[in-house]
């Protein structure tokens, strides 16, 4: 049976389908070519690395970038500039107190017993009659001190076990995260006043062990949550592929990349760190004189509060603004480092 042509559209002449033949026919086809462009170009912006060099350079720059945008982003910050700069001011004040008074802050003159200001004390004198401005300032060394590396401990252990737990998983995650558990069960406040009123000595090292002891659990969540998110990330994949082991791959890999959510809780914890150790030193367990501490300068002045008004506020000031600055120095921090908040 002979083949039968197509009919022809009514009203287009034969010479109109043959120029339309030959234009399809002349046109390339956009597999082909579109399929080489793409080709060429996955080539060009996604070389595979070939080695674990070169999976760690990719790390560090991505790392850095991030960084780089946190530090652009934090300088043109209001928040971040005031409270690094009173930050700074009371990390002088706590190292180089002599700077700002070179007076005795245990040398007290009974005569003087809840004096107000005068010249030269600006804020006049305590029940013993020492000066509490002297006072204030050598208050800050205990305070920050007890904060500074409560914090330091607690994040790196927090740091370590939450990382273990987020690495390995398995029994080692379901054991790490059952022992957080139980301390995190520990209400702080109410286990530092079980715990530090059995011990004879609360000499500034016991208090820091203490909040270092009970504030891991909250780090190593953290952390634990950070390193499970980078472990799944491509980069890891491919550093684990071309032979990296669980050491490098932790330290060179997903620690460098999962340190950011760390540092904002740390930094906002450094704050209430401070804040508790004045809460214990006022409820009397936490630091004892002759240790200068504002804690210890609110909870003497307590009591007469109605008399000598001075006696509690400028300590207690003092404790707010150093609160405040490291509190706001986290939300910073936090905001730079989370780009869905910029």
């Amino acid at each position: 049976m002979p083949d039968q042509q197509p009919d022809k559209p009514e009203g287009v002449p034969d010479d109109a389908n043959t120029e339309l033949s030959s234009a399809f026919a002349e046109t390339p086809t956009l597999g082909a070519m579109g399929a080489q462009s793409l080709l060429d170009e996955e080539d060009l912006t996604h070389t595979p690395p070939q080695s674990s060099e070169d999976v760690a350079v990719v790390d560090r720059e991505v790392a850095r970038s991030l960084w780089q945008d946190a530090w652009r982003e934090l300088r043109t910050n209001p928040i971040f500039l005031i409270s690094a700069v009173l930050i700074v001011f009371l990390v002088l004040v706590a190292v180089w107190p002599g700077l700002f008074d070179s007076t005795d802050p245990l040398q007290c003159d009974l005569a003087k017993s809840q004096l107000g200001p005068t010249s030269g004390h600006p804020f006049g004198y305590d029940t013993q009659g020492c000066d509490v401005y002297a006072r204030t300032i050598h208050g800050a060394r205990a305070s920050i001190t007890v904060g500074v590396f409560a914090t330091l401990g607690a994040a790196l252990l927090g740091t370590v076990m939450g990382g273990l737990a987020g690495f390995f998983g398995g029994w080692i995650d379901a054991v790490i995260s059952r022992i957080a558990d139980i301390f995190f069960g520990i209400p702080i406040l109410l286990g530092g006043l079980v715990f530090l009123s059995v011990i004879p000595s609360q000499s500034i090292w016991v208090v820091v062990g203490f909040i270092v002891v009970l504030g891991w659990p909250q780090i190593a969540r953290i952390a634990r949550g950070a390193v499970i998110t980078a472990k799944q990330q491509d980069y890891v994949t491919a550093a684990r592929a071309l032979g990296a082991g669980n050491g490098r791959l932790m330290l060179r890999h997903i620690l460098p990349n999962a340190l950011a959510p760390i540092i904002v809780v740390a930094t906002i914890a450094l704050g209430t760190y401070i804040s508790l150790e004045a809460t214990l030193s006022y409820l009397g367990v936490g630091l004892k004189p002759p240790t200068v501490s504002w804690g210890i300068d609110i909870s003497a002045a307590a009591d007469t509060f109605r008399n000598a008004p001075h006696m509690l506020l400028f300590p207690a000031g003092a404790l707010c603004i150093t609160i405040l600055a490291f509190i706001m120095l986290g939300d910073a921090v936090r905001d730079a480092l989370d780009p869905k908040l910029r």
